[in-house]
């Protein structure tokens, strides 16, 4: 190659690689992810319970139905544009999936779900926010009369939720609020709507409980909280991730069939922590804006005018030797 060859190519790879990193210095740092985990969700139960092997017959079928990957990244049901139009994106018999056939088997009607134990009254609920963000909660308990073996529509849905909350407080990595729980009897569902207030996304959790003495024919196990952040699985594209809808109801889903169960030995978990919010006092956390740390950007910037520089230096040194 020629010196002025040589002198374009390396001007051209340093110009290219500042273009690249001020756009990841625009670039959102982290993205919101989380499900309820008290009383538990059917997805966050299910990997609890293990995506390879499950325990319970209503996870072993949603899992048969969804493959693992879905309960692996139990932490994003989600639609990335709702903005709260909720009830006109997600169809009826697709309100645990939030209308994504990654999570289809979350929509499973039976009557056998691994169920929390619910009693009427004040209660304090938790929300494992893996990447938290500003926003808020509402929580839906089902009607008297639901029927489980049925999909769940929003008909089955009380029409005011029970619980709603702005902001809430973090513990360890769980949003942490508060709620008065009408009286009820038997099997119900807790549906729970969480909409960020610094993007349209919003996420969406079923969570199987029961008042009383369970009623079904085979009373199912009260489900577990995962104990680690969504790891250890090949992790899903992009696209997958924050699988949206268009207007009006349009679904867009991940390109490609779901995966299927696997047979293979379960991955080794990482030790790595949910991302937090920044630690407050008294063990509380404070919400972050945009997720990541605020100094993120800036290094990016740092980062983009470092490999700017030395791309200068280079050209320069080419140019005196081409001479």
């Amino acid at each position: 190659m020629t010196a002025r060859r040589t002198t374009a190519a390396v001007a051209t790879a340093g110009a290219t690689a500042a273009v690249l990193l001020s756009g990841l210095a625009l670039a959102p740092a982290a993205v919101a992810h989380g499900s309820m985990t008290d009383p538990v969700s059917r997805v966050a139960g299910c990997f609890a319970e293990g995506p390879e092997s499950p325990d319970s017959a209503a996870c072993k079928a949603a899992v048969a139905a969804s493959g693992t990957q879905a309960f692996y990244d139990w932490n994003g049901v989600n639609i990335a544009n709702a903005a709260g139009r909720h009830r006109e994106l997600i169809p009826d018999g697709e309100l645990c999936s939030a209308g994504n056939e990654k999570y289809r088997g979350l929509d499973l009607a039976r009557a056998d779900w691994p169920a929390s134990r619910m009693n009427s009254g004040p209660r304090t609920f938790r929300y494992k926010g893996t990447a938290p963000h500003r926003g808020s909660f509402a929580l839906y308990v089902t009607k008297d009369g639901y029927d489980p073996s049925k999909p769940l529509a929003w008909s089955d849905l009380e029409d005011k939720p029970f619980a709603t909350v702005t902001d809430p407080r973090m513990e360890r990595g769980d949003y942490v609020f508060t709620g008065t729980v009408p009286k009820k009897s038997g099997r119900h569902l807790i549906y729970s709507v969480w909409q960020r207030s610094d993007s349209p996304e919003a996420f969406y959790t079923c969570s199987d409980v029961v008042f009383g003495q369970d009623g079904s024919p085979t009373r199912a196990p009260e489900p577990s909280a995962p104990t680690q952040a969504p790891s250890g699985a090949p992790a899903a594209s992009p696209a997958e991730e924050h699988a949206g809808h268009g207007g009006h109801g349009g679904h867009t889903t991940p390109s490609g069939a779901p995966s299927t169960p696997t047979t293979t030995a379960p991955p080794t978990p990482t030790t790595t922590a949910p991302a937090p919010g920044v630690q407050g006092a008294g063990g509380e956390e404070k919400l972050a804006e945009t997720g990541g740390d605020a100094a993120t950007p800036y290094l990016a910037m740092g980062g983009a005018a470092v490999l700017g520089i030395g791309a200068t230096v280079l050209f320069a040194t080419a140019r005196r030797r081409s001479r």
